[in-house]
């Protein structure tokens, strides 16, 4: 199930935050080589993790198992602050525009052979789920141009804001990728469960963009 964390619930969730930042550090430095990113303690935490982020935890019981990070558009975001060379239109800013970003799922229960795990699976109808119900219309990825297809073929509508940047050695696209009832429903079908993958109801997210 896909857990929810808010600046209101983050207490609830300290050991499995703890464990979500280790498991960024895992992806993003050890796995992917952004150094820039390393930390002594093995904790990856950048400045966006503050009081206006949105944090989805995939759980196995009590161990995470994937996470991925939303930001409002509405503030400085990781593509205006750090990746503006990827957009060459004005960046997206909009209540129902958020950023989708580090999205990371354990090796051990990845699915090899396809972009999608089932916990990625789970984690991307979570987005859909409470962007539909939170007034979000689409979401800034920042990703491998190879993702384009898959995400046409999960009934995203998805316009690149730029071409393909190299880096930190990977080709790197900024899209906008728009999403409805089609999609959570194609989502639905492809993981074959009908059910909803959040624990709980979100909060409306404009407090946390304001």
């Amino acid at each position: 199930m896909i857990h929810i964390v808010t600046p209101e619930n983050i207490n609830r969730y300290r050991d499995a935050m703890e464990q979500a930042y280790r498991l960024r550090h895992q992806v993003f430095v050890e796995e992917k080589g952004w150094h820039d990113l390393a930390k002594p303690d093995g904790r990856e935490i950048d400045q966006f993790d503050d009081g206006h982020a949105l944090h989805m935890l995939a759980m196995q019981g009590d161990r995470v198992v994937g996470y991925q990070r939303m930001l409002p558009t509405t503030r400085p975001y990781l593509l205006t602050e750090v990746l503006p060379e990827l957009c060459e239109v004005p960046a997206p800013r909009s209540a129902r525009v958020w950023e989708w970003t580090r999205y990371a799922v354990q090796r051990d229960v990845r699915d090899r052979g396809r972009i999608l795990s089932p916990v990625g699976s789970a984690l991307l109808a979570g987005i859909v789920e409470w962007g539909l119900e939170s007034g979000i219309e689409s979401i800034v990825i920042e990703m491998n141009p190879l993702w384009l297809l898959r995400l046409v073929q999960l009934h995203f509508r998805v316009t690149p804001l730029g071409l393909p940047c190299r880096i930190a050695g990977e080709d790197t696209l900024a899209v906008v990728a728009a999403f409805d009832v089609r999609t959570l429903r194609r989502l639905r079908e492809t993981r074959n469960d009908a059910a909803s993958v959040l624990t709980a109801r979100p909060a409306l997210p404009q407090r946390l963009a304001s």
